[in-house]
């Protein structure tokens, strides 16, 4: 059996005697993605000597994870650069260099981030028949005219009605389908058409928005996403290269790796267990004994520390925060975590021998003809399929081959993930003879998927705000414990870090970014005397 230990390496009680002597404050990251990277650079940079970053997996980077294969990157994970004007993670690209391969076909247009803004997206029926160009067209301006309208409910503080539930999916179906239905121009096998790619859309949509279904989606809060100004990026050589230039200033042994946390005992809560090593560990200096923190790792490490700055994902905080904390959050906090959203969103890349689309496609559209009516997005287990929204065609093949990305998401997605590649495969080949009419599609020759939803380290892909939700729960989940106004305790103990944290870029690369800076700035401030 493993023996537990503390950590012993630094002296001093902190925030009080500790700091009256100039120690410096220990501080423990928890998590290696985009915004404990951030966080734990900040520090550093700003001349404190004593931060530790504890990752549970082998691998830097979080939800980034690039791949390669062959001379290709591919990205289960983060892909885009969203928007330029201000925003961090382009400005470190762009710094130094690596965006130097990418082109204006590279660049999106529009909402929805595609590979290449060149060609045309093919729209296609289980029947085997591609929906014509101009009647795509016209579905296309509709509903983003509507999408816009849902926009408007945040932005200009708009009454929402109770027959919309306050969600997304539920507004936009019932306004798009009394207009398809009323257009007096279009023949009633368009409307049916037009009808069923209601549902194709909002599945893009759930996608980008990583819930199960947009009807999960709150739309009074909808509008607070902020988008940033400015084209979508892709990062040739791959989006780890980020997480690589914000690694580069932290010495390697400030980063542990394959250390998962067990529990946060924070404002001086130390576990009996810890007393009882305490008490027979002579070398264990007796300021450490009462830290305002002690982190418990699953090895059985117990790390004494002023300040932890927590970036787990959501989707661990949903799962674990009855046991990852002691004493157990504020309820507030506890109803922020089960009010925001967090779903899963997975690629599925198929490499295929030859190319069997057309050179101006760059995207295939599924649209399911059965679901002109349907009201809901969930299907058996055994359909699990009929939630890919789409495939992309990785362009240009000179750099990535012929690849098609799939996309999926919610509960279907875990079904996926639960399904072995030949499956995955000859499911997703038998879909796309099907949509395409052409029996002779071959096998993809290699299949790469993600799986961030039943990854226990992960549990999804990124948050949205839910129904019953709002920005203010946002704000609540990043708020530092104990809280200042009914704690005299020492401030800022544990504190909350992670793309969900932040109000306006929650789901993107750059809030993750900033949310890790934001927290770091708060100690800055806090120590600005010892730092100076």
């Amino acid at each position: 059996m493993q023996s537990c230990e503390i950590s012993a390496d630094s002296t001093d009680d902190p925030l009080s005697s500790g700091l009256r002597r100039k120690r410096q404050p220990r501080i423990v990251v928890i998590g290696a993605g985009l915004a404990g990277l951030s966080a734990a650079k900040a520090l550093l940079e700003s001349g404190f000597t004593d931060v530790t970053v504890l990752e549970a997996t082998d691998r830097i980077g979080g939800r980034v994870q690039s791949v390669q294969l062959g001379h290709a990157t591919f990205e289960l994970g983060a892909t885009w650069i969203h928007g330029s004007h201000g925003n961090p993670v382009y400005h470190l690209a762009e710094d130094n260099g690596l965006l130097e391969e990418t082109t204006d076909s590279e660049r999106s247009v529009g909402r929805i981030s595609l590979y290449s803004k060149n060609g045309v997206a093919y729209h296609l029926t289980n029947s085997g028949q591609r929906i014509p160009k101009d009647v795509v067209e016209e579905f296309s301006d509709l509903y983003n005219e509507v999408y816009n309208l849902t926009q408007e409910f945040f932005q200009r503080g708009k009454p929402v009605n109770a027959e919309s539930q306050n969600s997304v999916g539920v507004f936009t179906r019932d306004v798009v389908r009394k207009r398809v239905k009323a257009d007096p121009d279009d023949t009633e096998a368009v409307k049916r058409l037009k009808l069923a790619m209601i549902q194709q859309y909002l599945k893009v949509e759930s996608c980008e928005s990583s819930s199960h279904s947009m009807d999960e989606v709150s739309l009074s809060e909808f509008g607070e996403w902020t988008e940033i100004p400015g084209a979508h990026h892709v990062i040739p050589c791959g989006f780890i290269k980020i997480v690589e230039i914000l690694a580069r200033s932290i010495p390697k042994s400030v980063i542990q790796l394959r250390k998962p946390v067990k529990c946060i005992h924070w404002n001086q809560s130390v576990s009996k267990e810890i007393e009882r090593v305490a008490d027979h560990n002579s070398d264990l200096p007796e300021e450490n004994k009462g830290s305002n923190v002690f982190v418990e790792c699953e090895d059985c490490e117990f790390i004494p520390a002023d300040h932890v700055i927590v970036t787990v994902s959501l989707g661990v905080l949903k799962k674990r925060h009855e046991s990852l904390f002691h004493p157990r959050l504020p309820e507030e906090k506890v109803m922020a975590i089960e009010k925001l959203g967090i779903n899963t969103t997975d690629k599925i890349f198929l490499e295929f021998e030859e190319p069997f689309w057309s050179s101006e496609c760059n995207s295939i559209q599924f649209v399911w003809e059965d679901e002109a009516e349907s009201e809901s997005l969930t299907y058996p287990e055994e359909l699990w399929y009929k939630k890919i929204c789409s495939f992309d065609v990785l362009y240009p093949p000179e750099r990535y081959g012929h690849v098609l990305s799939g996309w999926i998401c919610g509960e279907e997605a875990l079904i996926m993930e639960k399904c072995d590649d030949e499956t995955v495969a000859e499911t997703c080949t038998e879909m796309l003879r099907k949509f395409t009419g052409n029996p002779n599609i071959p096998k993809p020759r290699r299949i790469l998927r993600s799986s961030w939803g039943s990854n226990p380290h992960f549990r999804g892909s990124y948050s949205y705000t839910q129904v019953g939700s709002s920005g203010a729960d946002v704000e609540k989940l990043a708020k530092p414990l104990p809280y200042a106004e009914s704690s005299k305790a020492p401030p800022m103990q544990v504190m909350f870090s992670g793309e969900a944290t932040h109000r306006k870029y929650y789901s993107t690369t750059h809030g993750a970014v900033l949310s890790g800076q934001r927290e770091a700035a708060r100690l800055i401030e806090m120590y600005q005397d010892l730092l100076q």
